[in-house]
């Protein structure tokens, strides 16, 4: 079953209850939530639905990092006594298997907004007032508005680099890995890029201009995936900012001193919210520093009709977040009250190992003012993660000291992006450390690890030595 898309008649005669610009994960989520509630809806896309993490980011990315952990783990079964002959990778497979698994979830997504009686119309749309929509010189009214236009690649202005260029969505289409790449984004995009391109063979060079990469992660964290990248052989230049490219050289600068790295491509990787053009500013729908649309708890914008989701409105730009934020912009669009929860948007990279991680980091929170308490716990001895060989990872969990809420949990090992979920729902149900850690969980497992973390926090791990 794919999508109804709506006729010039259809649009011309009917008010819809919510008009949503946009059908990536938050534009769909909102659009078949405001169905279920017996709202008429009709979504306006300009290009394949699915948007970026669908045909470009999430999916793509994930489907090449799995192939490459795949040959990378391949190198450990001697280990397990398989004798395996290890070839090197299919880059064309992999391409085919990327383009079969986002065709297949687009065609899902299109199945699901038919099955919800979603009017699906095609093209650019413009605001043109707080109750109407203008696509390619038709006019489409609602009582409210969703925008949910997503975001596109930010390259730096940065002299030389049009040459040097290598983009995410040219990279997840590569047909062979370049042979040195320099790498400047310190988020999740870039560090997952500089995993993979490592593993199949690239020289990288990671410049960041703070202390260390995933500078809004806790520390921990983010020493700990610094040092994996550093074990694959990544080059990690802190404190140092791109400045020129010429040719191969690149010009690094850090105060008044420069340096130069040799790098057949450089990676352009940053994302910038969508959200200019689209006639808002004449609505007084204000704007953050980065550029993203402004919204209240409500996913609201300053005019009252008008909500805005996911990555255009800035701020962490991940698919999970749009689509709670669509959930949310969709229940108040139709009069069920509702707030986006931002403080249990997770974070997680894909790799070996992964992180996985919610809430504030330790520092983070003693900047807030809290007195804190920490626990941790290895992977080094867990007994599942010894027997997989996976002893490469840990668990922190940060707690208010006074009253035992869980303030954050960072994680870096096996299986990370997973078992962050259990923080997420432990957050959600205002669960205390002291709560978590009298759960119990199956043996053996991942799972184990932060249970033992939270019993550290608590004050009585059970697996670790005293405390002095």
């Amino acid at each position: 079953m794919r999508a109804h898309t709506a006729t010039s008649t259809d649009q011309e005669n009917t008010m819809y209850d919510v008009v949503v610009i946009g059908g990536g994960p938050g534009g769909y989520a909102a659009a078949i939530r405001a169905s279920q509630l017996k709202g008429k809806v009709a979504l306006v896309e300009g290009g394949n639905m699915g948007g970026t993490c669908v045909m470009r980011g999430c999916i793509p990315s994930k489907i090449w990092l799995r192939a490459a952990t795949l040959l990378e783990q391949s190198h450990k079964a001697a280990e397990f006594g398989l004798e395996l002959t290890v070839g090197k990778l299919d880059y064309t497979a992999v391409l085919a298997r990327k383009q079969g698994v986002s065709n297949d979830i687009r065609m899902g997504m299109e199945a699901l907004l038919a099955n919800n009686g979603v009017d699906v119309i095609p093209g650019m749309a413009v605001v043109t007032s707080p109750t109407s929509v203008d696509v390619a010189g038709k006019k489409i009214e609602a009582k409210n508005i969703i925008i949910a236009t997503g975001s596109t690649l930010a390259k730096p202005d940065v002299p030389g680099l049009d040459q040097a260029a290598f983009t995410s969505d040219q990279l997840l289409d590569m047909t062979e890995a370049p042979a040195s790449v320099l790498i400047t984004d310190p988020t999740y995009i870039g560090v997952e890029m500089a995993t993979l391109l490592s593993i199949l063979g690239s020289k990288v060079i990671y410049a960041v201009p703070g202390p260390r990469i995933l500078p809004d992660e806790d520390q921990d964290s983010s020493q700990r995936m610094s040092q994996s990248l550093r074990e694959r052989g990544v080059q990690i230049i802190a404190r140092h900012t791109l400045v020129k490219v010429a040719g191969k050289t690149c010009t690094l600068k850090s105060g008044d001193k420069e340096q130069t790295v040799e790098a057949d491509r450089v990676l352009v990787s940053g994302r910038k919210p969508v959200a200019a053009n689209l006639g808002l500013e004449a609505l007084g729908v204000k704007f953050n520093e980065d550029g993203g649309i402004a919204v209240d708890q409500q996913c609201r914008t300053a005019c009252p009709s008008i909500f805005a989701i996911g990555d255009c409105t800035g701020g962490w730009m991940l698919s999970h977040a749009a689509s709670a934020m669509g959930i949310c912009a969709a229940e108040n669009s139709m009069g069920v009250s509702a707030k986006f929860p931002c403080h249990l948007v997770s974070r997680a990279i894909w790799g070996s190992p992964e992180m996985g991680s919610v809430g504030l980091s330790e520092e983070q929170a003693e900047r807030k003012g809290y007195e804190v308490e920490v626990g941790g716990f290895p992977y080094s001895i867990n007994g599942y993660a010894m027997l997989r060989g996976e002893v490469d990872g840990a668990v922190k969990m940060v707690a208010d000291a006074d009253t035992g809420e869980i303030l954050g949990v960072h994680i870096v090992g096996s299986n990370a992006s997973e078992l962050i979920g259990e923080a997420v729902l432990a957050m959600q149900l205002e669960c205390t450390v002291r709560e978590f850690a009298k759960g119990f969980r199956v043996h053996p497992a991942f799972c184990e690890t932060v249970v033992d973390a939270a019993r550290d926090a608590a004050g009585w791990a059970l697996y670790l030595p005293k405390r002095g």
